[in-house]
Formats: structure tokens, sequence, C-alpha cells
């Protein structure tokens, strides 16, 4: 089996030792990578693949409407519970991108619009990033593409994925390159366009990825890029019982970190709206649309999900420009689910390190999703939360 991205990490941990400067990500290789061209919509994937012989589609059970936590069948996206039109997708692994989200005057990101799932959580700074995760849809630019933290190595463990990055902190990329999951881990190196590519080298200098070119380049190396067994999450188009009517979630890290979920009752879905300046406190929070350019629409979910977990600093580590922190998801924990409008008090388990994160009741029976996208924000355990009784919902950020 090739191994060529880990080369380029080999290569890339002796050029930050060299450096000695932790804090930086990876910088532009020496010989510009070939330019391309923003997308400004999106181009769909052909639905006229052809379907394996030995795979039929059902045709039987075109109406149900629910799915999970095991037994999906062939042409059911296991992380989102709905049929694809090309259930070839599904026969490769899953694939994640790390994307920024500041500065500000960088955004919006490209792609996630398309995204099965996204996990939002804390960087450093008071920053946060999203680890983006694709498998029943294809996207012909994610990004910007910016570098890792020792919570992604959790989830490319926990969703069996193909991991794209700009690059880590040192002490970070160690670890990453020790782990049983070292070998499809994919960032930017030495002449590596595709998959990834840097726009606008004379500007804003995005790095980028397509990833059809992404499933392309791993399988190329040699990266194992087969159906996965994501079994775990339930989906039912049916709203379980007993949620309490909730329309709006905020989520504020610091005071350059916030965010809004806005319930939107003519599609059924969360819309996002993201932090617009620096606010001290919440009534001087200012939100605007996140729109998605690759595909024009307003970022939005089917699910949002706040997940309660363990954050500390590393030994050596404290607030501020050095800092790392440590997310735990192991096990089980508390959660917040909201869909349909309703907000829901569940619990989160992951049982196993290769095991997705999935919901129950707290009598154990289990919470279905709406079939669709879901986005998880991670907070820490000594976070704060607020319901102020105007249909709203406040959580804000910290650790310990």
């Amino acid at each position: 089996m090739k191994k060529l991205p880990l080369l380029f990490s080999v290569i890339l941990l002796v050029l930050l030792s060299a450096c000695n400067i932790p804090e930086q990500e990876t910088q532009q290789p020496t010989r510009t990578p070939e330019q391309i061209k923003l997308i400004p919509t999106f181009t769909s994937i052909p639905t006229d693949t052809p379907t394996p012989t030995n795979t039929p589609l059902p045709t039987e059970t075109i109406s149900e409407s629910s799915f999970g936590p095991t037994g999906f069948p062939i042409d059911v996206n296991p992380l989102t519970g709905k049929r694809v039109d090309n259930p070839q997708l599904l026969e490769r692994s899953p694939l994640a991108v790390k994307v920024q989200i500041f500065p500000r005057g960088q955004r919006p990101p490209w792609g996630v619009t398309l995204a099965d799932i996204i996990y939002d959580f804390y960087q450093n700074n008071g920053l946060t990033r999203f680890h983006a995760i694709f498998l029943g849809n294809d996207a012909l630019q994610v990004g910007p593409i910016r570098s890792a933290r020792l919570f992604d190595g959790q989830l490319v463990d926990m969703y069996k994925s193909i991991f794209a990055f700009g690059g880590a902190d040192r002490r970070i990329l160690t670890q990453l390159l020790n782990a049983p999951y070292a070998d499809r881990l994919i960032f930017e190196g030495y002449s590596q366009c595709p998959p990834m590519c840097r726009v606008d080298p004379n500007g804003l200098n995005y790095l980028m990825t397509n990833t059809e070119d992404l499933s392309e380049y791993a399988s190329q190396q040699g990266i194992s890029n087969g159906r996965q067994n994501l079994d775990g999450m339930t989906f039912n188009t049916i709203t379980p019982a007993n949620g309490e009517p909730l329309n709006k979630v905020i989520i504020r890290f610091s005071i350059s970190s916030y965010n809004s979920w806005e319930y939107d009752v003519g599609t059924g879905r969360y819309l996002r709206f993201q932090d617009t300046h620096e606010s001290p406190d919440i009534p001087t929070q200012g939100y605007e649309a996140l729109i998605d350019p690759l595909t024009g629409e307003q970022i939005a979910a089917d699910n949002v999900v706040i997940l309660t977990a363990p954050h500390k600093f590393t030994p050596g580590s404290k607030p501020g420009k050095s800092e790392i922190v440590v997310i735990t998801l192991s096990g089980s924990g508390q959660a917040t689910a909201f869909r349909d409008g309703l907000v829901f008090d569940v619990v989160w388990h992951r049982p196993e390190n290769d095991s997705v994160v999935f919901l129950t009741f707290p009598d154990g029976s289990p919470f279905s999703f709406k079939p669709g996208n879901t986005w998880f924000e991670v907070i820490g355990e000594t976070s704060k939360i607020d319901i102020p009784g105007d249909g709203t919902i406040n959580y804000q950020f910290s650790i310990p």
C-alpha cells in the first residue's frame, strides 16, 4: 500500500520543527500549483450512473419513513437516512474536510451545504472551525481548508473517513501521524494539486478541494476507500413525541465567535446566522445569514444537536496563542437535539472509538433524527445555558 500522504506528513514535521513556529500552519508550496477558478454554482452529479447488477435498487420500500440504526438499504445514506440519487457514492469512505470560518473577511465557506454532517467546535483563541463530512453528495469546491486539531482525529476514527486539512501545529500533527488512521490523512504538500489546490495565489490564496478528486486521489494512493460500516443513527420522518417548542438556538463561544440557528417553518429547517463584529455581551451581538457561494443557498440544517463534552487544556498549554484543547467525546454525555421547531433533552453515545455518535432519550430509547443533514455544536461541560422564555435558548461556552 502506498502512503504518499504520510510522506508529506513527515516532510511537514521536519519543516515545522526546524522553523520552531508551532502555531504556524503549512506554508504555500514553493512551486505554485495550477490555479483553478471559483465556481459560482454547483453542478449536480449525474443521476444516470449505472447501478451494479448485483445491488438492484429496492422498489418495494420507497415509502418507508424510518431507517436505522442498522440494516440500511444499499441506496440509503446512513449519515442522513435519505435515499441517494447515485448509490455508487455510498461505496466509498466518507470524506472529511477542515473548513475555516475565521477571519470574517475570508467568509463565507464553500460547499458545506452539501455535507451530510458538520461538527462546529472550539479550536483556540475563542474561535471555531468546521469539520465537514461528505458521503451522499460530491461538492466541486470545499474550503477554505485550514489546519487540524486533536478532536479532528476522533472524528476521523468515528466516521472512518479520509481527512483533508491544511497542516497542523507540530504537537498535534505528531499525534495524528501516530494514530491508526494516519494513512487516511491528506494535507497540503509539494505538487499536490489536485486534490487540494490554491485558488487565487495572488490574492486570498484559498486552499480548496473537490470531493470527487479527493476520493480518486485517495484510491490512487492506495488508501482504503470502500463502503464503511456507519451504523448507529436512527432516522424517522415522524417527529418524536414530548418535544417543546423552541425556534432559535444561540451558541456563543467568545466575543468574536457566536452563531444562531433559526427555525424556518416554510422549509422545516434551521438557518445559520453568523457573527458580524466583536461583541462583549449578548445584547450587542449582530448576525448575518451565512451563504454558501457554491450553491448560493443559506447554510441550513435539518437537525441541530448540542453535544456537551469535557474540554481541557493540554499539560503546559494555557489560554492564548499556543493553547491546545483536548475534547473528549467518548462513552456518553448530555445533549440537546433540535428538529421540526422542537427541542429534546437527549443523551449522546459513542461506545467505541469507531462508533458514530447517536442519540437516545434518557430512558434509553432511540432518538430519531429527521432525515437530512445534521450540525453538531460541541460545547464544554461548564458551559452556561439560559432559556429566557421567548422561544430562544442561549449557550455560553466555557472551559474549566
